[in-house]
């Protein structure tokens, strides 16, 4: 079930940079386009959903904020960069560790064959949230 939203997620990201193309867009243009292409596949999403920090159970800092999440079940994070850098990936685990959610997909607008930026991620610790 996991693989034919991540097959949708990516198929919807293929379409999104068929049509506007990349490098050269802001990442939130690609992220609402990405979100608004979900939403015409019947996929429901959150965008800039907020992740309290805690530690031992105080929070101790403003929020991060998941780009995208997907059906309650796969986190985006969206780029628009042309060059790849590893943080992107550490970044996205982050979160994935920070939600106990075990599915991310980390989806690079700025590549000019899209294949190339996608890049999932799976967090092997899911039962587990930190905080």
């Amino acid at each position: 079930m996991n693989d034919e939203l991540l097959r949708k997620i990516v198929d919807a990201a293929i379409e999104v940079h068929k049509l506007l193309g990349g490098p050269g867009l802001l990442e939130n243009i690609y992220e609402s386009a990405l979100c608004h292409e979900l939403s015409l596949l019947g996929i429901p999403t959150q965008r800039q959903l907020p992740i309290p920090i805690l530690y031992k159970g105080a929070p101790i800092r403003d929020p991060l904020f998941l780009d995208i999440l997907v059906d309650k079940r796969v986190i985006v994070e969206v780029k628009a960069n042309e060059k790849h850098y590893p943080y992107y990936e550490a970044q996205l685990l982050t979160h994935l560790r920070l939600t106990g959610i075990k599915l991310g997909l980390l989806i690079n607008f700025g590549q000019k064959a899209l294949k190339e930026g996608v890049i999932p991620i799976i967090n092997n610790h899911a039962n587990q949230r930190l905080g």
